[in-house]
């Protein structure tokens, strides 16, 4: 039985229009990634707020997906597209929450060396 719903699952998510991805997502994802990761060791390097420099970066970034497709809608083609800047967004997200979760994490004995050494003058 077990067999038989994995054949089922299985023949399901590859027949379903999941999958599909248009080239111009991916490139919106990298786009909306790279503004985020700028944006964020920017904020984060001037005020040393993961949270702040976590919102900013992805604030930033969804707003530039929101205005290059409403650029699109409006002006271009007459046609907003969701799926654009819903990738801009995620990519934003992604780079985010990446760098909120590796940066400031330095361990508490390395820290306690590192100012001891400062105090230490001969």
């Amino acid at each position: 039985m077990k067999t038989i719903v994995l054949c089922f699952m299985l023949f399901c998510f590859s027949v379903s229009s999941a999958q599909i991805t248009l080239e111009d997502d991916g490139l919106h994802f990298a786009v909306g990634a790279a503004i985020s990761s700028g944006t964020y060791a920017y904020v984060y390097s001037k005020t040393q707020n993961k949270s702040k420099a976590f919102w900013f970066s992805f604030g930033l970034s969804s707003l530039a997906g929101f205005a290059k497709e409403f650029y699109d809608g409006n002006i271009i083609s007459g046609k907003f597209d969701n799926s654009e800047m819903i990738s801009t967004m995620l990519g934003g997200l992604s780079a985010s929450y990446t760098f909120n979760i590796f940066t400031g994490k330095r361990k508490k004995k390395k820290r306690e060396e590192e100012l001891a050494v400062l105090r230490y003058k001969p």
